[in-house]
């Protein structure tokens, strides 16, 4: 037979609808759904950004520049480019309201700007107020104004005063909108807006005080970005400056939303996996229904191949419906909830229809369905016609023909190799991808186990007659408990190993902190402050340790002499300023793995001390020359020892120490740890700051609180996208239990004639269920703790605690789960009677 008269069969037994394609079409609908929304959201975000990519960045262009201005040549240049220029100062203080030990203080990230700012977007503030009047003047003290989290923390009202290092401001308005707010990136503290002129005076910005400096330019019409990026680079880049121009107004908040969403769809992935075995069971039962009409077909000439293609071109059409509802569903909810999505979201986003997403959902979605449906498919291929009518597939063989096997394993590789492709990160794509094929395998194998040990274990459960009918059912061929340990097991994998995941980052952020963590870091202290500082720490006994350093920042531009990102590439050490210090001798702390510290009096060329983790990812070693621009120089240095650095605990780490004789002539401040009593911070950061108001603290629980805020936004993103999959495995649970209705009406109605009650029948049918979903969810919680310790461990690279709270929530989530679905559908088999049952059978 041809595949036109394949076709001509199929197209009439679709007739039928879709009865016992339900399961099928929303287990391929819902994976696919999931992908295609976060792809939709994340094309939306690139396009917003991409889109108000100038008003990101405030201008069509900026050059950065650390612990400098400009200098009159630098700006000179910027003048002629431009047509418009902006510039922006940002640096960290403390926000102080009152006087002596009733003051209250808060940090907070100032910025400093002039009258041209903002050169791209509209600030809105509340009242709704012109910048420019905000800033100026208010009853004789110059204006501010303060995003809202900064002044209900200090309690302040538009016209309260309020002081910033030596000098009071008024506020004039709280900030409702900032249009260049995301390409500010991370801070530890809420924006203040001011005058750049009005810090003159506040003591703030003295030699040495970290800070940037940022230079918007607008451009003229036909200006080539890349040809302006090229001369600024070759001119200004060995005085470390950065360039960035609206194209990709703000590059880590690009860069975060393409790593989350290609995670999210890795996840999302699981979803579609778990939606694959309801499809192959959905195949399977439906096949197996279809054996009279399979045999028919046998018995009037049909060859294997017909049948195969008749089937195929069914499950095929179907497949294609089931993504077609999945694209839509996927597309359409991100346009319909828009506005909630906006109103969360600190960054643009442009809700539309993007092509691309939906392709890439369509794309997974097709391969998943030819993976998980060709088995089934091909099984029906090897079964003789006597087996058919006997409507017994037990007989056929348990491996499909090879030419299947293959070509299952060739979808499988194309369906990774697009998800690296898509994803642009083989290494995220193979790490997700293999534990999701580690925790199917596992699955299955548990699955086999269990039906094993239930066969084993009915035997010896005499006397319990509820447990033995729950043992017997599970391990008989019909209950379908290997696919709800697979379904349920997997959704329930994701979510434990998200939850671990979670758990420990928080941990490792927070745990233990008393023990070793310090209270505060002080920066911005100046050389001549340091022996009053010290002094008033080492003569309180709730202080138990300080630790102080010179601090700088500096960009490595080349190393032996050739550019940085040659030699190395793009490691996240090359990427901006880094902290730079020096010190005559080693830490006590210290431990060199190679090399030797150079002589306490040591005035030659520099020497550098790298770090040695650091430098092996770079490629360094002893005897290479490194070139760190700093405030503008150039200062070149051999690297003669490498050391580990501890970035733990929130203590000082310093990727490249020198010696004195090479930066001390550099301006520069301090930056410093006090470990001390949690009762006595206060009074420490109040002597403090009355006696140097320039000095910034930054109490470090108040710092881990902001990173714990982030991370629980990252994990809340993730656990949507588990949920996603757990929700796929649910319908497949359900689907697994509307197929065994039929069997537990006819279990229930021999049971009962045999003399059980309907107490005991459904003791026996919420015991299976029970048993079951504890399996299921004991099993996942193993992968979703091995899965989490992996991820924690090499990727992380944190200490892993297993997180028993969550844990337990998995398994009893699981137990739960298939309980409800059990009952829900046992419910019309405890109160059928029998007689019409068995009647019905016969």
């Amino acid at each position: 037979m041809s595949l036109r008269q394949a076709a001509r069969l199929a197209r009439r037994e679709m007739r039928g609808g879709l009865r016992g394609f339900r399961l099928f079409l929303a287990c391929l609908a819902l994976g696919v759904a999931a992908i295609a929304a976060v792809g939709s959201v994340r094309a939306a975000i690139e396009a917003g950004l991409a889109r108000e990519g100038a008003a990101l960045l405030g201008g069509d262009a900026e050059l950065q520049f650390t612990y400098r201005r400009a200098t009159a040549d630098e700006r000179g240049w910027m003048q002629q480019r431009a047509t418009k220029l902006s510039e922006v100062i940002e640096f960290r203080s403390m926000a102080t309201i009152g006087e002596g030990d009733a003051a209250a203080r808060a940090l907070t990230q100032i910025k400093a700007v002039d009258d041209a700012y903002p050169l791209v977007g509209e600030m809105m503030l509340e009242p709704a107020i012109p910048l420019a009047d905000a800033l100026a003047d208010q009853a004789g003290l110059p204006g501010a104004a303060m995003e809202p989290a900064l002044a209900d923390r200090l309690g302040l009202l538009p016209g309260d005063p309020f002081r910033l290092g030596t000098k009071s401001f008024r506020l004039s308005a709280v900030i409702k909108r900032e249009p260049d707010s995301a390409a500010s990136g991370f801070s530890l503290g809420p924006r203040t807006l001011l005058r750049r002129d009005a810090l003159e005076g506040s003591g703030l910005l003295a030699p040495g005080t970290l800070f940037d400096s940022k230079y918007r330019l607008a451009l003229p019409p036909g200006q080539d970005p890349d040809a302006l990026k090229r001369s600024a680079e070759r001119r200004f880049s060995d005085s470390g400056m950065r360039w960035r121009d609206a194209r990709n107004g703000a590059p880590g908040v690009a860069r975060f939303v393409e790593r989350l969403g290609a995670f999210l769809i890795l996840v999302g992935l699981s979803g579609l996996a778990v939606g694959g075995v309801g499809v192959s069971a959905a195949v399977r039962a439906y096949l197996s229904g279809k054996t009279p009409v399979i045999a028919t077909l046998r018995v009037l000439g049909a060859d294997r191949a017909t049948i195969f293609q008749t089937y195929f071109l069914q499950i095929a059409a179907l497949s294609l419906l089931g993504i077609a509802i999945g694209l839509v569903l996927g597309a359409a909810a991100p346009l319909l909830l828009a506005p909630l999505i906006e109103a969360r979201l600190p960054i643009p986003a442009a809700f539309a229809l993007y092509p691309a997403p939906l392709a890439e959902a369509a794309l997974y979605g097709l391969l998943t369905a030819l993976v998980f449906t060709l088995w089934p498919l091909a099984r029906s291929e090897d079964v003789r016609a006597a087996t058919l009518f006997r409507a017994d597939w037990t007989t056929t063989a348990s491996l499909p023909a090879p030419r299947y096997l293959f070509a299952i394993v060739l979808l499988t590789v194309a369906l990774i190799v697009a998800a690296g492709l898509f994803n642009g990160s083989w290494w995220l794509t193979l790490w997700t991808l293999g534990g999701i094929g580690a925790a199917l395998a596992i699955l299955v194998l548990a699955a086999l186990l269990l039906r094993f040990a239930a066969r084993r274990l009915s035997g010896m459960a005499r006397g319990r007659p509820r447990l033995r009918w729950a043992l017997a059912a599970i391990g008989g061929p019909g209950e379908g408990a290997g696919a709800v340990v697979l379904s349920l097991g997997l959704g329930l994998a994701v979510l434990a190993a998200v939850g671990q995941i979670d758990g420990n980052l928080r941990r490792a952020i927070s745990g233990n902190l008393p023990e070793i963590a310090p209270s505060y870091f002080f920066v911005d202290i100046q050389k001549e402050q340091m022996p009053g500082y010290t002094e008033r720490l080492e003569n309180d006994p709730a202080v138990s340790r300080i630790d102080s350093a010179p601090m700088l920042r500096g960009v490595i531009t080349r190393i032996n002499d050739r550019p940085a990102n040659e030699v190395a590439g793009p490691h996240w050490v090359l990427r901006g300023d880094r902290g730079v210090t020096y010190a005559a001798r080693p830490d006590a702390d210290a431990k060199l793995t190679a090399g030797e510290w150079w002589p306490p009096d040591h005035t030659g060329a520099p020497q550098i001390s790298f770090a040695a983790e650091e430098a092996e990812e770079m490629g360094l070693k002893l005897g290479d020359n490194l070139t760190i621009n700093i405030l503008g120089r150039d200062v070149t240095g051999t690297i003669t020892s490498f050391q580990e650095v501890d970035y733990s605990g929130a203590a000082l780490g310093f990727i490249l120490t020198m010696n004195p004789a090479a930066l001390d002539g550099a301006p520069h401040s301090y930056i410093s740890t006090v470990y001390a009593e949690e009762q006595a911070e206060a009074a420490i950061l109040r002597d403090l700051a009355q006696a140097y108001p320039n000095i910034t603290a930054i109490r470090v629980r108040d710092a881990l609180d902001r990173v714990a805020e982030v991370l629980s936004g990252l994990a809340a993103a993730t656990s949507y996208g588990a949920l996603a999959t757990l929700l796929t495995g649910f319908v497949v649970l359900i689907g697994a239990a509307a197929a065994g209705a039929e069997a537990r009406l006819f279990e229930a109605a021999l049971l009962k004639t045999l003399g059980a009650s309907r107490r005991d029948i459904a003791a026996s049918f919420l015991l299976r269920a029970a048993l079951i979903g504890g399996f299921a969810g004991l099993v996942a919680l193993g992968a979703g703790i091995t899965g989490g310790w992996a991820v924690s461990r090499y990727v992380m690279e944190t200490d892993y605690t297993v997180i028993w709270s969550s844990a337990l929530m998995i398994v009893f989530g699981g137990i739960a789960a298939t309980m409800l679905a059990g009952l829900g559908f046992a419910w019309k088999a405890l109160g059928a009677r029998p007689a019409r049952i068995l009647r019905a059978s016969e």
